[in-house]
This record gives structure tokens, C-alpha cells and sequence, in this order.
């Protein structure tokens, strides 16, 4: 049993730059922009047992993304373009959708759970509902989770 905690908060400013140029590194590869641990390595200036010495063990904390997250849940109703109009809206008012999770339809009613980043939207979450339920076939739908 070690006598360290597993894990600690840091101020980024007092590390040194290879933990920066991992996360770069590791990006790059989630983002196709390089072809292999080799090529991002090379990219953001660090060697490639650096990279791989690291990449497990750091991950950037973004605050912003967990407070700019909102879970909505909707009933609607189980016909051709209604999940995709749904979509539309919410994504065409500057949400970007997370998950979508869709039971299967009873008695014709569809139950959805949508998670959205609302970091972006031009309108206020309230009239961003608001939107939702004017929709054809969205017979119902709640605010599950979010700021």
C-alpha cells in the first residue's frame, strides 16, 4: 500500500511541458491528425517512449465541459422524421449531441433520453425546450440533468 494518494488536483503552470505535449500528442491521434503514436510524438516534439510512458496516466480536466451538459427526456411518437426533426432543432439552435439513447416504441410512443453540450446554443436552455415540445409528434418532454 503506497503512502501517496492515487490521485492529485494540480495547478497545469508548475509541470513540466511533456505532460502539455502528451495530451497534444493524444489528441492529435483522437482527431486523425496523426497516423500513429509515432508521427503525433514526432509532430508535438517529444519521443515516442515519452508519449507512451504518459498517455495512460494524464487527461486533461475540462470544468467547462461538465458544467455545459444537459440530459433531456422526451416521449414521442413513433413515426418516420420525429427523433430526426428533434434533432434537427436541437442541434440547429447550437446544441451538440452527445448520446442518444431510444427505447423501443409501446403503444406507439417512443421514450428518448438526449444528452446535449449547450456550451454554444443561441438561445437559453428553457427556450430551447420550449422549441422541442412545439414539434410535431414530441408529446412530451422533461429536464433530467444539467445546470
Amino acid at each position: 500500500m503506497s503512502e501517496y494518494p492515487k490521485y492529485l488536483l494540480v495547478d497545469s503552470r508548475i509541470l513540466p511541458e511533456i505532460y502539455f505535449k502528451v495530451i497534444q500528442a493524444k489528441k492529435m491521434l483522437a482527431q486523425g491528425k496523426a497516423k500513429n503514436a509515432s508521427q503525433a510524438a514526432k509532430i508535438v516534439g517529444i519521443s515516442r517512449s515519452a508519449f507512451y510512458k504518459y498517455k495512460d496516466f494524464i487527461h486533461e480536466y475540462n470544468t467547462r465541459l461538465s458544467d455545459s451538459i444537459m440530459t433531456i427526456s422526451a416521449s414521442l411518437v413513433d413515426e418516420p422524421g420525429v427523433l430526426s426533426s428533434l434533432m434537427a432543432e436541437l442541434s440547429g439552435s447550437g446544441g451538440n449531441i452527445l448520446t442518444i439513447h431510444q427505447n423501443i416504441p409501446v403503444d406507439s410512443v417512443a421514450p428518448v433520453s438526449i444528452s446535449i453540450r449547450t456550451d454554444q446554443l443561441t438561445c437559453s436552455e428553457e427556450e430551447l425546450l420550449e422549441k422541442a415540445r412545439q414539434l410535431p409528434g414530441v408529446l412530451d418532454m422533461k429536464f433530467l440533468s444539467g445546470h
